[in-house]
């Protein structure tokens, strides 16, 4: 095994999250061959000697979970319960910890994903790459054709924040309600605060793609393994 972030070997052995680790670290709880750990510090966990709190870890090499949720409305995007509301675990409830990638708001539905491999939820999660993620928006009612122009070129929205272009259309159908938007970014509520914005209400919103992984034929509630080739043309989209 490579030397890693001492951090993910603690996740890994189940110490938590690697925020709970590194506070584990932080507190001078760990040693690496007899020498208290700092925060930042490498191992190799087949050839370093790893102790927390005087007891010596083992890793089992994990294998790396991909899994595509359908988000139902009224469900938290959290792992654990702040309340009698539910949250994703009370759907998929595997004996891991598991990142959530792609966070959607409490009225909000559609695709999540669910990995434990930190490194690439944080490639699909931080700001600076800009992976697309498609939705599926209702709004109050039919948008004219200034209202998409102005939503595709840009939008300033609560706390000064001005968007990212996006593209902006009518789905395909009979319903000219419902807009198909594609979007590099995702801060909190974006989709309705423009919304707001341009004098165009949603009424709601379902994501249908994270990059290159689709919602295809998931139901609210349901889950399921990404296959093989989903994982590769993922992680070469990555690799851009």
């Amino acid at each position: 095994m490579e030397e890693i972030r001492l951090q993910k070997i603690l996740s890994s052995a189940g110490f938590g999250s690697r925020r709970d680790c590194e506070k584990i670290i932080d507190a001078g709880r760990v040693k690496v061959n007899g020498k208290v750990a700092i925060l930042g510090q490498k191992a190799d966990a087949d050839k370093d000697r790893i102790e927390v709190d005087r007891n010596v870890i083992h890793v089992a090499p994990v294998p790396d979970v991909y899994i595509a949720f359908y988000k139902p409305r009224r469900v938290l995007s959290d792992i654990k319960k702040v309340d009698d509301r539910k949250v994703v675990t009370d759907y998929v409830n595997l004996d891991m910890h598991l990142f959530i990638v792609g966070r959607l708001d409490f009225d909000s539905e559609g695709l999540i994903l669910l990995t434990n491999n930190g490194d690439v939820a944080n490639k699909l999660t931080h700001p600076r790459y800009e992976h697309e993620k498609e939705y599926h928006v209702m709004a109050n009612h039919e948008p004219d054709q200034d209202q998409l122009k102005i939503w595709r070129r840009g939008v300033v929205i609560e706390g000064g924040y001005r968007t990212l272009p996006a593209k902006v259309d009518y789905l395909p159908g009979n319903n000219r309600n419902w807009l198909q938007i594609v979007m590099r970014e995702g801060k909190k509520r974006q989709i309705r605060e423009t919304g707001l914005a341009i004098g165009l209400p949603i009424k709601r919103i379902i994501r249908t793609r994270i990059a290159t992984i689709h919602l295809g034929s998931l139901k609210p509630g349901e889950w399921r393994y990404l296959s093989q080739k989903e994982i590769l043309d993922l992680k070469k989209s990555l690799s851009k």
